[in-house]
Protein backbone atom coordinates (compact mmCIF):
# COMPACT_ATOMS: atom_id res chain seq x y z
CA UNK A 1 0.00 0.00 0.00
CA UNK A 2 1.10 3.62 -0.56
CA UNK A 3 2.48 5.87 2.03
CA UNK A 4 0.42 8.08 3.02
CA UNK A 5 -2.62 9.86 1.69
CA UNK A 6 -4.45 13.13 2.66
CA UNK A 7 -8.01 14.06 2.67
CA UNK A 8 -10.09 16.83 4.41
CA UNK A 9 -11.66 16.57 7.87
CA UNK A 10 -15.42 17.58 6.41
CA UNK A 11 -18.25 15.47 6.31
CA UNK A 12 -17.00 14.45 2.58
CA UNK A 13 -13.46 13.76 3.38
CA UNK A 14 -14.11 12.06 6.59
CA UNK A 15 -16.36 9.77 4.73
CA UNK A 16 -14.01 9.31 2.30
CA UNK A 17 -11.24 8.74 4.47
CA UNK A 18 -13.40 6.48 6.45
CA UNK A 19 -13.78 4.20 3.92
CA UNK A 20 -10.13 4.66 2.62
CA UNK A 21 -9.59 3.38 5.78
CA UNK A 22 -11.35 -0.01 6.23
CA UNK A 23 -9.94 -1.04 3.12
CA UNK A 24 -6.41 -0.28 3.95
CA UNK A 25 -5.58 1.91 1.03
CA UNK A 26 -2.63 3.36 2.65
CA UNK A 27 -0.07 3.03 5.88
CA UNK A 28 -0.81 6.18 6.62
CA UNK A 29 -3.77 8.38 6.73
CA UNK A 30 -3.64 12.47 7.53
CA UNK A 31 -6.75 14.40 7.65
CA UNK A 32 -6.37 17.90 7.35
CA UNK A 33 -8.78 20.95 8.75
CA UNK A 34 -8.66 24.78 8.96
CA UNK A 35 -11.22 24.04 12.22
CA UNK A 36 -9.16 24.04 15.44
CA UNK A 37 -9.54 20.52 16.80
CA UNK A 38 -11.86 19.26 13.76
CA UNK A 39 -9.20 17.34 11.66
CA UNK A 40 -7.66 16.22 15.53
CA UNK A 41 -10.49 14.87 17.50
CA UNK A 42 -12.53 12.53 13.51
CA UNK A 43 -8.67 11.02 13.01
CA UNK A 44 -8.83 9.44 17.13
CA UNK A 45 -12.52 8.73 16.62
CA UNK A 46 -11.65 6.68 13.44
CA UNK A 47 -8.65 5.10 15.26
CA UNK A 48 -11.11 3.97 18.09
CA UNK A 49 -13.07 2.28 15.52
CA UNK A 50 -9.82 0.28 14.23
CA UNK A 51 -9.45 -2.19 16.50
CA UNK A 52 -13.29 -2.79 16.16
CA UNK A 53 -12.92 -3.23 12.08
CA UNK A 54 -9.52 -4.50 12.46
CA UNK A 55 -7.67 -2.27 10.16
CA UNK A 56 -3.89 -0.87 10.01
CA UNK A 57 -3.90 2.35 8.59
CA UNK A 58 -2.97 5.15 10.94
CA UNK A 59 -4.78 8.03 11.08
CA UNK A 60 -3.80 11.44 12.33
CA UNK A 61 -5.26 15.51 11.91
CA UNK A 62 -3.56 18.37 12.13
CA UNK A 63 -5.46 21.83 11.99
CA UNK A 64 -3.69 23.83 8.96
CA UNK A 65 -0.17 22.28 8.95
CA UNK A 66 0.68 21.18 5.72
CA UNK A 67 4.48 20.02 6.90
CA UNK A 68 2.65 16.60 8.28
CA UNK A 69 1.25 15.92 4.96
CA UNK A 70 4.91 15.86 3.50
CA UNK A 71 5.51 12.93 1.09
CA UNK A 72 1.66 11.90 -0.02
CA UNK A 73 1.15 9.52 -2.61
CA UNK A 74 -2.69 10.73 -3.34
CA UNK A 75 -4.55 14.45 -2.11
CA UNK A 76 -8.56 14.29 -2.03
CA UNK A 77 -9.55 18.09 -2.04
CA UNK A 78 -12.70 18.54 -0.45
CA UNK A 79 -11.85 21.98 1.02
CA UNK A 80 -14.77 24.53 0.59
CA UNK A 81 -18.38 25.77 1.61
CA UNK A 82 -20.94 23.00 0.51
CA UNK A 83 -24.14 23.83 -0.76
CA UNK A 84 -27.39 25.18 0.70
CA UNK A 85 -30.80 24.46 -0.19
CA UNK A 86 -31.39 26.56 -3.05
CA UNK A 87 -28.16 26.87 -3.92
CA UNK A 88 -26.31 25.46 -7.15
CA UNK A 89 -22.77 24.81 -7.39
CA UNK A 90 -21.93 27.48 -9.50
CA UNK A 91 -22.55 29.70 -6.55
CA UNK A 92 -19.90 28.60 -4.52
CA UNK A 93 -16.90 29.40 -7.01
CA UNK A 94 -15.94 32.90 -5.80
CA UNK A 95 -15.39 31.12 -2.26
CA UNK A 96 -14.04 27.75 -3.41
CA UNK A 97 -11.58 29.13 -6.11
CA UNK A 98 -9.61 30.85 -3.11
CA UNK A 99 -9.72 27.69 -1.03
CA UNK A 100 -8.22 25.42 -3.55
CA UNK A 101 -6.00 26.84 -4.87
CA UNK A 102 -4.25 27.98 -1.92
CA UNK A 103 -4.60 23.94 -0.63
CA UNK A 104 -3.33 23.07 -3.78
CA UNK A 105 -0.42 25.34 -3.34
CA UNK A 106 0.40 24.13 0.08
CA UNK A 107 0.69 20.58 -0.36
CA UNK A 108 3.05 20.65 -3.87
CA UNK A 109 5.49 22.36 -1.03
CA UNK A 110 5.20 19.01 0.57
CA UNK A 111 4.48 16.65 -2.09
CA UNK A 112 5.61 17.32 -5.21
CA UNK A 113 4.75 13.62 -6.89
CA UNK A 114 0.94 13.63 -5.20
CA UNK A 115 -2.17 12.92 -7.59
CA UNK A 116 -4.63 14.97 -6.99
CA UNK A 117 -8.56 14.15 -6.37
CA UNK A 118 -10.58 17.03 -6.63
CA UNK A 119 -14.39 16.94 -4.73
CA UNK A 120 -14.72 20.18 -4.49
CA UNK A 121 -17.43 22.16 -5.72
CA UNK A 122 -17.93 23.43 -8.77
CA UNK A 123 -16.40 20.92 -9.38
CA UNK A 124 -15.51 21.24 -12.93
CA UNK A 125 -14.55 24.58 -12.92
CA UNK A 126 -11.98 23.51 -9.41
CA UNK A 127 -10.56 20.69 -11.34
CA UNK A 128 -9.72 23.45 -14.53
CA UNK A 129 -8.50 25.64 -11.53
CA UNK A 130 -6.29 22.72 -9.71
CA UNK A 131 -4.31 22.03 -13.39
CA UNK A 132 -3.84 25.49 -14.43
CA UNK A 133 -2.55 26.72 -10.86
CA UNK A 134 -0.30 23.60 -10.19
CA UNK A 135 0.92 22.88 -13.58
CA UNK A 136 0.84 19.12 -13.01
CA UNK A 137 0.94 16.52 -15.93
CA UNK A 138 -2.68 16.62 -16.87
CA UNK A 139 -3.19 13.01 -15.94
CA UNK A 140 -2.43 13.62 -12.17
CA UNK A 141 -5.26 16.16 -11.88
CA UNK A 142 -8.62 13.67 -11.60
CA UNK A 143 -12.48 15.81 -10.75
CA UNK A 144 -14.36 13.21 -9.03
CA UNK A 145 -17.75 14.36 -10.23
CA UNK A 146 -19.07 11.46 -12.95
CA UNK A 147 -18.13 8.60 -10.63
CA UNK A 148 -20.78 10.10 -7.93
CA UNK A 149 -23.20 10.98 -11.14
CA UNK A 150 -22.90 7.17 -12.55
CA UNK A 151 -23.44 5.77 -9.10
CA UNK A 152 -26.92 7.86 -9.03
CA UNK A 153 -27.56 7.20 -12.23
CA UNK A 154 -27.35 3.47 -11.39
CA UNK A 155 -29.42 4.08 -8.11
CA UNK A 156 -32.05 5.27 -9.84
CA UNK A 157 -32.13 2.37 -12.75
CA UNK A 158 -32.27 0.24 -9.48
CA UNK A 159 -34.99 1.47 -8.61
CA UNK A 160 -37.42 1.25 -11.98
CA UNK A 161 -36.05 -2.18 -12.50
CA UNK A 162 -36.16 -3.69 -9.05
CA UNK A 163 -32.35 -4.80 -9.48
CA UNK A 164 -29.20 -5.02 -7.53
CA UNK A 165 -27.24 -1.53 -8.52
CA UNK A 166 -24.18 -3.18 -8.65
CA UNK A 167 -25.52 -5.65 -11.60
CA UNK A 168 -26.03 -2.33 -13.84
CA UNK A 169 -23.32 -0.45 -15.95
CA UNK A 170 -24.23 3.29 -16.31
CA UNK A 171 -22.23 6.46 -17.40
CA UNK A 172 -22.80 10.15 -16.98
CA UNK A 173 -20.45 12.14 -18.77
CA UNK A 174 -20.55 16.11 -19.12
CA UNK A 175 -20.28 18.10 -16.14
CA UNK A 176 -21.17 17.73 -12.70
CA UNK A 177 -24.22 19.97 -12.78
CA UNK A 178 -27.75 19.77 -12.55
CA UNK A 179 -28.50 20.99 -15.84
CA UNK A 180 -24.84 20.11 -17.64
CA UNK A 181 -24.68 16.69 -16.78
CA UNK A 182 -25.70 13.91 -19.26
CA UNK A 183 -26.91 10.70 -18.46
CA UNK A 184 -26.46 8.38 -21.20
CA UNK A 185 -28.95 5.83 -20.83
CA UNK A 186 -28.75 4.43 -24.72
CA UNK A 187 -25.12 2.95 -23.47
CA UNK A 188 -26.67 1.55 -19.63
CA UNK A 189 -27.14 -2.28 -19.22
CA UNK A 190 -27.91 -4.87 -16.69
CA UNK A 191 -25.54 -7.48 -17.30
CA UNK A 192 -24.83 -6.79 -20.64
CA UNK A 193 -28.56 -6.57 -21.53
CA UNK A 194 -29.55 -2.75 -22.61
CA UNK A 195 -31.81 -1.29 -19.83
CA UNK A 196 -33.86 0.54 -22.83
CA UNK A 197 -35.50 -3.68 -23.31
CA UNK A 198 -37.14 -3.45 -20.22
CA UNK A 199 -38.21 0.27 -19.95
CA UNK A 200 -40.47 2.18 -22.18
CA UNK A 201 -39.36 6.11 -23.33
CA UNK A 202 -41.25 7.67 -20.48
CA UNK A 203 -39.32 6.16 -18.06
CA UNK A 204 -36.26 6.48 -19.25
CA UNK A 205 -36.86 10.41 -19.31
CA UNK A 206 -37.64 10.15 -15.83
CA UNK A 207 -34.98 8.61 -14.54
CA UNK A 208 -32.84 11.05 -16.61
CA UNK A 209 -34.16 13.80 -15.56
CA UNK A 210 -33.95 12.42 -11.23
CA UNK A 211 -30.30 11.56 -11.94
CA UNK A 212 -29.41 15.20 -13.11
CA UNK A 213 -31.45 16.72 -9.72
CA UNK A 214 -29.83 14.09 -7.41
CA UNK A 215 -27.55 16.14 -5.63
CA UNK A 216 -29.94 19.03 -5.22
CA UNK A 217 -32.64 16.91 -3.95
CA UNK A 218 -30.70 15.85 -1.88
CA UNK A 219 -29.21 19.07 -0.48
CA UNK A 220 -33.59 19.65 0.28
CA UNK A 221 -33.65 16.74 1.75
CA UNK A 222 -30.38 17.21 3.75
CA UNK A 223 -29.87 21.03 4.03
CA UNK A 224 -26.95 20.71 2.94
CA UNK A 225 -24.67 18.81 0.43
CA UNK A 226 -24.50 14.57 0.36
CA UNK A 227 -21.67 13.43 1.92
CA UNK A 228 -22.11 9.19 1.79
CA UNK A 229 -21.96 8.87 -1.96
CA UNK A 230 -19.55 11.63 -2.43
CA UNK A 231 -17.20 10.18 -0.29
CA UNK A 232 -17.47 6.13 -1.20
CA UNK A 233 -16.79 8.01 -4.81
CA UNK A 234 -13.76 9.43 -4.10
CA UNK A 235 -12.40 5.83 -2.29
CA UNK A 236 -13.76 4.03 -4.98
CA UNK A 237 -10.94 6.42 -6.85
CA UNK A 238 -8.17 6.11 -4.52
CA UNK A 239 -8.54 2.42 -4.46
CA UNK A 240 -8.19 2.47 -8.15
CA UNK A 241 -5.19 4.22 -8.09
CA UNK A 242 -3.41 2.67 -5.30
CA UNK A 243 -4.02 -0.60 -6.07
CA UNK A 244 -3.72 0.22 -10.23
CA UNK A 245 -7.41 -1.64 -10.58
CA UNK A 246 -7.49 0.12 -14.14
CA UNK A 247 -11.02 0.75 -13.66
CA UNK A 248 -13.34 2.57 -15.77
CA UNK A 249 -14.83 5.60 -14.26
CA UNK A 250 -16.43 9.02 -15.57
CA UNK A 251 -14.37 11.25 -14.44
CA UNK A 252 -13.53 15.34 -14.61
CA UNK A 253 -9.59 15.20 -16.73
CA UNK A 254 -8.00 17.68 -19.27
CA UNK A 255 -9.67 17.30 -22.72
CA UNK A 256 -7.16 18.06 -25.84
CA UNK A 257 -9.69 17.22 -28.50
CA UNK A 258 -11.36 14.30 -27.09
CA UNK A 259 -15.14 14.43 -27.19
CA UNK A 260 -14.79 17.24 -29.76
CA UNK A 261 -13.67 19.59 -26.57
CA UNK A 262 -9.77 21.04 -25.39
CA UNK A 263 -8.90 23.55 -22.71
CA UNK A 264 -11.09 22.46 -20.62
CA UNK A 265 -11.81 19.74 -17.57
CA UNK A 266 -14.85 17.51 -18.05
CA UNK A 267 -16.32 14.27 -17.46
CA UNK A 268 -15.49 11.66 -19.94
CA UNK A 269 -15.08 7.62 -19.56
CA UNK A 270 -11.41 7.17 -18.17
CA UNK A 271 -9.46 4.46 -16.98
CA UNK A 272 -7.77 5.09 -13.27
CA UNK A 273 -4.30 3.41 -12.34
CA UNK A 274 -1.53 4.16 -10.73
CA UNK A 275 -0.40 6.81 -12.57
CA UNK A 276 -3.64 8.95 -12.53
CA UNK A 277 -5.87 8.92 -15.08
CA UNK A 278 -4.30 6.55 -18.34
CA UNK A 279 -6.18 7.02 -21.36
CA UNK A 280 -9.60 8.52 -22.19
CA UNK A 281 -12.24 6.29 -24.08
CA UNK A 282 -13.99 7.41 -26.12
CA UNK A 283 -17.97 5.95 -26.25
CA UNK A 284 -19.25 7.12 -29.76
CA UNK A 285 -21.91 10.05 -29.14
CA UNK A 286 -24.44 10.38 -31.76
CA UNK A 287 -25.44 13.52 -32.49
CA UNK A 288 -27.97 14.81 -29.86
CA UNK A 289 -25.61 13.53 -27.25
CA UNK A 290 -22.57 15.13 -28.74
CA UNK A 291 -24.83 18.22 -29.04
CA UNK A 292 -25.53 17.79 -25.09
CA UNK A 293 -21.92 17.68 -24.72
CA UNK A 294 -21.17 20.70 -26.34
CA UNK A 295 -23.76 22.03 -24.67
CA UNK A 296 -22.53 21.07 -21.47
CA UNK A 297 -18.72 22.62 -22.14
CA UNK A 298 -19.73 25.51 -23.18
CA UNK A 299 -21.83 26.00 -19.67
CA UNK A 300 -18.58 24.87 -17.84
CA UNK A 301 -16.36 27.20 -19.68
CA UNK A 302 -18.66 30.10 -19.10
CA UNK A 303 -17.69 29.23 -15.10
CA UNK A 304 -14.14 28.69 -16.01
CA UNK A 305 -14.32 32.29 -17.19
CA UNK A 306 -15.16 33.69 -14.27
CA UNK A 307 -11.68 32.44 -12.20
CA UNK A 308 -9.85 35.40 -14.53
CA UNK A 309 -12.12 37.84 -12.66
CA UNK A 310 -10.96 36.77 -9.18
Amino acid sequence: MPGKIISGAGAVGATCADNIARKELAQELVLLDIKEGLAEGKAQDMMQTAALLGFDTKITGSTNDYSKTAGSDVVVITSGIPRKPGMTREELIGTNAGIVKGVCENILKHSPNAIILVISNPMDTMTYLALTATGLSKNRIIGMGGALDSARFKYQLSLRLNCNPADLNAVVVGGHGDTTMIPLIRFATWNSVPVTKFLNEEQQKQIVADTMVGGATLTKLLGTSAWYAPGAAGAALVESIVRDEKKLFTCCVSLSGEYGQKDICLGVPVVIGKNGWEKIIEFGLNEKEQAEFNKSADAVRSMNDVLKTL
